[in-house]
């Protein structure tokens, strides 16, 4: 009985409402994702001030950089579960599930050690402002630091999700968020510990989250193929080969377009601390409805990865048309909201009158990102899912590299737009990973490659 209601079997039955269904948890659990550090942000602002708002925004961007290069690997994994779920190769789950637990523990560690090395160059070169470079210091190593929990429970996640389980990530992460909100107002309201109590709040709420997480995946080994042997966690080098190919396009992607925001980031730190915090505010406010509207794509492509695998490519096709629905309402909804109450978002955040009146600049840049985002859900999910590595490590380069950093510097510094082309370059940038993944999928010319079951 267990195993029906882990594993999923997405090759029959009614696409949309399997979708829609298998969406809304995903969207629930990005959304409390995103309340860590959103919470750490309003919390801070009124408690410690801009200088605080500023270095949160700042520091956490080098945090997330390391988290989403760690779920760029989990997505991987999560695309090998599904795809030999879906082929019927349940046996090749424990090889799969113990190389991605022991690949993801070591990158973590390596980005904790590369963070406490570091740390001081990292924030030279990002132009952190003097008042909030302290600040800064301490939340990049308090939760550089707890990275290893981070990375841990994207792992289970990512397992949960190949097999059809979108719930429980939801319920782990929910817990992570009280706990976090409790800690946010105990170090911060009652010990005045500033900027290092939010980080402790996160890493103790993802070290939380973690260990349920965990525990759950051994309570359920036999329904996941995953015995908890140590002989299991040595990786087997047929997956970890599948894995850094289908894995590092998605941890470049990630990477990339973390990197390209540190880049904007330090030209806009030129400006002043008002700007940085504007833009640190907006990014956040920006994360939330697209970490919301990720959640489509997180349910597409295990749906994809399924039917691809078991020969099903008429159903495979479906799926990506409604994400492309589902992620074309759920964007309209949210543009309507910034643009008539975009004021309002950024006032949660901060009682800075100078930040409330920058925010109308970001918010008429960032504006023009929405529905390329909306393109992105379907269409990289299909990349993604098929397994196409090298086409997805192309668009990656073009949307994290080349058009982010490109048109942020054409915008801002040559036609010298200031701090509304820097984020006017920023939103563009989407578009070259959006036109051309949806042109693959309606060309058809991905019908003629084989799976990745195939392999195993």
């Amino acid at each position: 009985m267990e195993k029906r209601k882990i594993v999923k079997d997405f090759t029959k039955g009614n696409i949309a409402k399997q979708l829609f269904w298998f969406t809304l948890p995903f969207m629930a659990s990005n959304a409390l994702q995103v309340l860590y550090s959103t919470v750490d942000m309003i919390i801070v602002g009124n408690y410690v001030g801009t200088p605080g708002l500023s270095a949160v925004s700042q520091s956490s961007l080098i945090v997330n950089f390391a988290t989403m290069v760690c779920l760029g690997f989990s997505n991987g994994g999560q695309v090998l579960v599904a795809q030999a779920l879906g082929a019927g190769k349940k046996k090749e789950l424990n090889n799969i599930i113990g190389t991605l637990f022991t690949l993801l523990a070591c990158i973590s560690l390596f980005f904790t050690i590369a963070i406490f090395i570091a740390k001081d160059f990292i924030l030279n070169v990002m132009n952190i402002p003097e008042v909030s470079y302290k600040m800064s210091k301490d939340y990049m190593l308090i939760c550089g630091g707890g990275l290893i929990f981070t990375a841990g429970y994207n792992m289970i996640a990512a397992v949960l999700r190949g097999m059809g389980d979108s719930k429980r990530p939801f319920l782990f992460i929910m817990i992570a968020s009280v706990i976090n909100l409790i800690l946010d107002l105990i170090f911060i309201g009652v010990f005045d510990w500033g900027v290092a109590g939010a980080a402790w709040a996160t890493i103790i709420g993802q070290a939380v989250s973690f260990l349920f997480s965990l525990y759950f995946l051994f309570r359920n080994k036999e329904s996941f193929g995953f015995d908890f042997k140590l002989s299991s966690l040595i990786p087997s080098k047929k997956y970890t080969g599948m894995m850094f190919s289908l894995g590092t396009p998605m941890a470049i992607q990630s990477g990339c377009i973390n990197l390209s925001m540190l880049f904007v980031n330090s030209l806009i730190n030129d400006i002043d601390v008002v700007a940085s915090a504007t833009f640190g505010v907006g990014v956040r406010i920006d994360d939330i409805v697209n970490k919301l509207s990720q959640g489509i794509q997180f349910a597409a492509l295990p749906m994809i990865s399924q039917n691809i695998a078991a020969g099903q490519q008429k159903r495979a096709q479906k799926v990506v048309w409604y994400a492309w629905l589902y992620a074309g309402i759920y964007t309209g909804i949210c543009m309507v909201i910034y643009l008539f109450f975009g004021k309002n978002l950024f006032q949660m955040f901060t009682d800075d009158i100078a930040v409330h009146e920058m925010s109308a600049v970001f918010i008429s840049a960032i504006i023009w990102m929405f529905p390329a985002m909306a393109m992105f859900r379907g269409g990289n999910a299909f990349i993604q899912g098929i397994g196409n590595a090298k086409l997805s490590l192309i668009l990656s380069i073009l949307d994290g590299v080349v058009l982010r950093i490109g048109l942020s510097w054409l915008f801002g510094i040559v036609l010298e737009w200031g701090f509304f082309g820097f984020v006017l370059g920023y939103g563009l940038a989407p578009y070259g990973c959006a036109i051309p993944g949806a042109f693959y999928f309606l060309s058809g010319i991905w019908k003629k490659r084989k799976t990745l079951a195939d392999r195993m």
